[in-house]
C-alpha cells in the first residue's frame, strides 16, 4: 500500500521547518539511506533520508514551503508494483507560511491509502521515531513499539525492526497502566506583551519596516523568554589582570606561527573554564526540571552571532585539548555555524556557555542562562585601568571584567564564586594551564 513520507523531527526541539529542495522527483526510485531532500530547522539546513525502499509516487508538498509542521505527509512513497493509480486522492498536505493559520481539509474518503496509526509516546513521554509503514505491521501485530529498537537514521524504527519482533515478546499494559492518568492543568503563562494588532495600531502614524520573523527568532524569543521567567538567576561579578595572560599569548604565537596557528583571549578563556569546571566538579551540572545531571566531562558552549541570531556550538571534552585543538575547532565551528552548516549534535549539549561581547568593545555585561545549563560566562573586553598591586604600589594593567550568571537550582552562591575563582585563576596564571 502506498505509504506517507513524513516531515520528520531533525532535533528534539523541532517542531516545524522549511522543506528547501527536493533531491528526487516523482516516479525516481529510493532505496533506504538515500537522500530525499534538504529541510532547513530554526538553525541549520539538513539532508532528510529515507527510510524504506520504494518509488516517489506523488510530492505533496513544494520546495520552498515554509511552516510545514513535524510529522505532516510531505510526499508519498509506492513499494513494488504499484503505481500513481494506487494513490488515490491527495491526502492532506503540510501547510505553508501562507495557510499555515487556516484548518486543515480532511483526507478524501476515495484515498485508498488508509492514514497510519498515531505517532507513538513512550511511557516517559518522549515520541517515539517510527515509519508509517512500521507503525502499520506493529499495529496489526500488536507490537509495542517501546520495546523495538531502531536501525534507521537517528535510532527511526523501521519496516525490518518491526517484522522481527513478536506480539508475544513485548510486554502488554494492565489495563490500570494503560488508563490515562489526568492531564495536569496548565501552568498560567505570563503576558508577554501587547499582542502586534494593538503594537501595529500604536505605530499606525508612524514610517517603519515589518520583519517577519523566521524560524531562528521565533525560537530564541522562545527559550530566552522561557529561561528569564522559568530560570532564578544571580550575578557574580570579577575583574581579571590579563597582562601575564598577554604575554604568555604572544610567546606562544610566536612559535606556532610556522605551524599557521594563532591563539585569541577567547581560547584562553574557554580552555580557563573548560579546567575550572574539572577543579570545581559540583558546578559542571545542568538543571533536568526534577533532578539535576553532574556531567563528567567538560563541554563548554560558545555563542557564536550570526545574521539574524546565534548558535552556541559546544566543545565538548574541552579539558582534553591542547589550546591549538580548541582554536582550530572553534573557528571549524563558527564558520560552519555562519553558513548555517552544522548538525544538532554540534549545538546541543554541554554544561556552561561563554558569551564574548568583548571583541564588540562591551566593557561588561549579564548573560540570559542558555537552558538546561547551570551556568554562562558574559566576558567584556580588555582594557587599560589602575590598579594597586601586591605590593601596594599603583600601576596601569589591562583588566577584563567578567559576569557569571547562575542557576540558582544548580549552582549555590558559594558554589558560584569557587567556579568564578577557579576561571580567574587559570587566566590570571596561563601557564599553569598547560601543566
Amino acid at each position: 500500500m502506498p505509504i506517507e513520507i513524513l516531515m520528520p523531527a531533525l532535533s528534539p526541539t523541532m517542531e516545524e521547518g522549511t522543506l528547501a529542495k527536493w533531491l528526487v522527483k516523482e516516479g525516481d526510485e529510493v532505496s533506504s539511506g538515500d537522500l530525499l531532500a534538504e529541510i532547513e530547522t530554526d538553525k541549520a539546513t539538513m539532508e532528510f533520508e529515507a527510510v524504506e525502499d520504494g518509488i516517489i509516487g506523488k510530492i505533496l508538498v513544494p520546495e520552498g514551503s515554509e511552516g510545514v509542521a513535524v510529522n505532516s505527509p510531505i510526499a508519498i512513497l509506492l513499494e513494488d508494483g504499484e503505481s500513481a493509480a494506487d494513490i488515490g486522492a491527495t491526502p492532506v498536505a503540510a501547510p505553508t507560511a501562507a495557510t499555515e493559520s487556516a484548518p486543515k481539509a480532511a483526507p478524501s474518503e476515495t484515498s485508498q491509502a488508509p492514514a497510519a496509526p498515531a505517532a507513538p509516546v513512550a511511557a516517559d513521554g518522549n515520541r517515539i521515531f517510527a515509519s508509517p509503514l512500521a507503525r502499520r505491521i506493529a499495529a496489526n501485530k500488536g507490537v509495542d513499539l517501546a520495546t523495538i529498537q531502531g536501525s534507521g537514521p537517528r535510532g527511526r524504527i523501521v519496516k525490518a525492526d518491526v517484522e522481527g519482533a513478536s506480539a508475544a515478546s513485548t510486554s502488554k499494559p494492565t489495563a490500570a497502566a494503560a488508563a490515562p492518568s489526568a492531564a495536569p492543568a496548565p501552568a498560567a503563562k505570563l503576558p508577554a506583551g501587547p499582542d502586534a494588532e494593538t503594537v501595529l495600531k500604536m505605530y499606525a502614524d508612524r514610517d517603519f519596516e515589518e520583519v517577519t520573523l523566521n524560524g531562528m527568532r521565533k525560537t530564541i524569543a522562545a527559550r530566552l523568554t522561557e529561561a528569564k521567567q522559568s530560570i532564578p538567576h544571580f550575578y557574580l561579578r570579577r575583574d581579571i589582570k590579563l597582562d601575564a595572560l598577554l604575554a604568555f599569548r604572544s610567546q606562544l604565537n610566536k612559535q606556532l606561527e610556522k605551524r599557521g596557528a594563532k591563539l585569541s583571549v577567547n581560547d584562553f578563556i574557554i580552555k580557563a573554564c573548560a579546567l575550572a569546571l574539572q577543579e570545581v566538579p559540583e558546578a559542571n551540572a545542568v538543571w533536568a526540571n526534577d533532578r539535576i545531571l553532574k556531567l563528567s566531562p567538560s563541554d563548554v558552549a560558545v555563542a557564536v552571532a550570526i545574521e539574524g541570531g546565534l548558535f552556541t556550538p559546544v566543545l565538548k571534552d574541552a579539558e582534553m585539548k591542547s589550546l591549538s585543538a580548541l582554536s582550530a575547532e572553534m573557528k571549524d565551528l563558527a564558520a560552519r555555524a555562519r553558513d548555517r552548516k552544522l548538525a544538532p549534535h554540534e549545538y546541543q549539549g554541554g554544561s556552561f556557555a561563554i558569551s564574548n561581547l568583548g571583541m564588540f568593545g562591551i566593557d561588561n555585561f549579564d548573560a540570559v542562562i542558555n537552558p538546561p545549563h547551570g551556568a554562562i560566562l558574559a566576558v567584556g573586553a580588555g582594557t587599560k585601568k589602575p590598579v594597586v598591586n601586591t605590593e601596594g604600589d599603583l600601576e596601569v594593567a589591562t583588566v577584563m571584567s567578567v559576569t557569571l550568571s547562575v542557576d540558582h537550582r544548580v549552582i549555590d552562591g558559594a558554589l558560584g564564586a569557587q567556579l568564578l575563582n577557579s576561571i580567574v585563576d587559570n587566566l590570571e596564571n596561563p601557564m599553569a594551564m598547560l601543566a
